[in-house]
């Protein structure tokens, strides 16, 4: 048998190894030691007044992510436990537990509803003097509670929370505690937000006003005593002897009749649907004339709105006193109606009532429709109401505008509520014009024909079969029989046979008399007639006396079988200025219209080669033909065969052999344009 090497032991031993680790169990996740960790790193936490323990607690911990933020926040809320039951922590001590677990979100070590969660433990555990506190801080971080990381998460915990805290208050002894979560609500949700409105126009029918209803109960018109009957003293001033400066006494008799029919409105004002039957509208009608001509006769001076009686509401903390409800004991009535806020409030609820009757609202029932007696009546009531506001002291103009500015505005929101209360959010609108599409330049073989005929496709049959008529496009179209302008012998011959006095032709008839003809010829003029350029001094007043000058000029350049010889002017000076620019002209006349051809293209292409581009700055060919030329062939021979394809292209006519030679030499090719010139 034959030894194992060492090389073989080793990878027998390292495969062992391996397979151990494979059939190992995973370590599990252990809750209960990694909650005595984070309960430990948090109790460390608060002491430091950090949250570096917690992230190293995190981040030595073994398991996934979900079980650690889970284990920590059972974490946190033991510690919060320990807290309460021990009685002995302080507010600023659950604050700085709230904190810590808003950095643990903020590093993404704990749940984003941990915080909510603390919060509504200890609102639940704590009195009401120090949830006050604790609110206080969650009203200073609304700003913490309205962003991306804790809105989505917590606004349902926060919106239970403040109800749970609703329904421990008093509205009438927490009044503005009750207030001040009505507003973080408000601030906290966004206008939008349906949870926080009033959809369907519901009314408080709990809101009841109690008070006495029995006429043999009724205490008006009594004698005071020393005591009431509630057992609370007299106090000095309100019941006993009138003092100087008081406020002169009610010209209408306060009686128990008055105090029913005053705090029976109540009803109304809480429920305003009864106003819409026919009975109960009658009784409203009845009371509400009688209370009103209560306020119109009993006014109020400046003399009851005096420094003394404003002090006198304030309390020792120099606030207002204000009450939730009202107080409806017969002995106050005389004291109410004497008060300017207690007027107010009565007639400002008057013109709510009748912003809801007049006003259009969605959930109303059909039957809540008002006649024309009643609109007319609450027109006249509103203008008595706004009347009374203004007189009353102090600032009462300025009372009565405010409030018929913020009735107003509520119409708008009425409207908003109306049409199912659309976000205030516009989104940015859409281009509703298409995109044009951007068509991408075919590449040459893409529509090149393959094949030994080479045949293009056009994509359509007629354009394919017109396309493919001769396989040179470029010789096809220079060939004679593509040559549509007339030479300048043949359409200038009648009008020089014309110019001859022998033919005795007169003016009139004459076709450089024709408006076409004229246009026409000056067309032809500047494409094949050097004379069309010529600077002259002589002046003409028609387009006729121009082209007769024209003819002259032109029948001494034809052949001599035309008269031109015959023809004579007076024009002679101006023929003599011009003599020795026909003769320039005339020295080489075959090298000046003699066209480059097809055959002599080709033979300079093969010539320039590579060197095609230092021509087509001579040639004027632009950088956006030259991409082209580069873009449509690889072949450099192609290439120059497509510059001077190009060139030939727009100068036409004026394509001559000369010009090229003279762009030959300004382009440093002194041979090739030799071999052009000898071709």
């Amino acid at each position: 048998m034959r030894p194992i090497s060492t090389g073989s032991k080793n990878f027998r031993r390292g495969h062992v190894y391996c397979e151990e680790i494979a059939m190992s169990p995973p370590i599990l996740f252990n809750f209960n030691d990694a909650k005595d960790t984070f309960t430990a790193a948090t109790r460390s936490a608060l002491d430091n007044k950090t949250s570096k323990p917690l992230i190293n607690a995190f981040n030595q911990i073994t398991g996934n992510e979900t079980e650690k933020k889970t284990t920590l926040d059972q974490a946190l809320r033991q510690v919060l436990e320990e807290q309460i039951v021990e009685k002995k922590a302080l507010v600023d001590d659950f604050l700085s537990l709230i904190y810590l677990s808003i950095d643990g979100v903020t590093e993404g070590i704990c749940s984003a509803t941990t915080p909510f969660l603390l919060l509504g433990d200890i609102l639940d555990c704590l009195p009401l003097d120090q949830c006050d506190k604790i609110f206080s801080f969650v009203e200073e971080n609304v700003s913490t509670w309205k962003s991306n990381s804790f809105y989505t998460a917590g606004k349902n915990y926060l919106l239970r929370m403040c109800n749970d805290l609703l329904r421990r208050l008093s509205k009438s002894q927490n009044t503005v505690f009750c207030g001040r979560i009505q507003l973080f609500l408000a601030r906290l949700f966004p206008l939008s937000e349906k949870s926080g409105l009033n959809l369907q126009s519901q009314f408080n029918l709990d809101n009841i006003t109690v008070f006495n209803k029995n006429e043999q109960e009724s205490t008006l018109g009594q004698r005071p005593t020393e005591e009431k009957e509630d057992g609370m003293e007299v106090e000095e001033g309100e019941m006993g002897d009138e003092e100087p400066g008081a406020p002169a006494p009610c010209s209408i008799p306060i009686d128990y009749n008055l105090y029913r029919k005053f705090w029976t409105l109540q009803d109304y004002f809480r429920n305003p649907v009864q106003c819409y039957e026919k009975f109960s509208w009658i009784t409203f009608l009845k009371y509400s004339d009688e209370t009103l001509a209560v306020f119109k006769s009993f006014k109020l001076d400046d003399m009851q709105a005096s420094k003394r009686k404003l002090e006198e509401l304030r309390t020792a903390g120099g606030d207002h006193v204000y009450f939730a409800k009202f107080l409806t004991s017969e002995k106050l009535m005389d004291l109410q109606l004497s008060d300017s806020n207690f007027r107010r409030h009565i007639l400002l609820q008057y013109l709510v009532l009748f912003q809801y009757l007049k006003g259009q609202v969605k959930f109303k029932s059909s039957s809540c429709i008002l006649n024309d007696d009643q609109c007319l009546w609450m027109e006249e009531t509103t203008k008595l109401v706004y009347q009374l506001l203004k007189e009353i002291p102090p600032d009462g103009d300025k009372f009565a505008t405010m409030v018929e500015h913020v009735l107003n505005t509520e119409e708008n929101w009425n409207s908003w509520k109306n049409e199912g209360c659309p976000s205030f959010v516009k989104d940015r609108p859409v281009d509703d014009k298409p995109k044009r599409p951007t068509r991408k330049r075919q590449a040459p073989e893409d529509f090149l024909g393959k094949g030994p005929d080479r045949k293009v496709f056009m994509g359509n049959d007629e354009l394919t079969r017109l396309w493919n008529l001769n396989h040179d496009n470029m010789a096809a179209c220079q060939s004679e029989s593509r040559e549509f302008m007339p030479s300048l012998e043949d359409f200038f011959e009648e009008a020089i046979e014309q110019a001859d006095p022998a033919n005795m032709v007169e003016n009139e008839y004459k076709v450089v008399h024709n408006s076409n003809y004229g246009w026409r010829a000056l067309r032809l003029l500047s494409r094949r007639s050097p004379h069309f350029f010529q600077p002259t001094n002589q002046q003409f007043k028609s387009l006729a006396d121009y082209l007769e000058s024209m003819v002259i000029k032109l029948a001494k350049e034809l052949p001599k079988d035309l008269p031109s010889e015959e023809i004579k002017t007076g024009e002679e000076d101006d023929e003599d200025n011009s003599d020795t620019l026909l003769k320039e002209s005339n020295d080489s006349p075959s090298m000046q219209t003699k066209l480059v051809s097809n055959q002599q293209m080709d033979e300079i292409a093969a010539k320039l080669g590579a060197q095609w581009k230092t021509l087509a700055g001579q040639l004027e060919i632009k950088a956006a033909e030259i991409r082209e030329i580069e873009t449509d062939s690889e072949d450099v021979d192609m290439q120059a065969k497509l510059l001077l394809v190009a060139w030939q292209d727009r100068e036409g006519t004026q394509a001559t052999v000369e010009s090229l030679v003279t762009a030959l030499n300004a382009a440093g090719f002194p041979k090739i344009a030799d071999i052009l010139n000898e071709t």
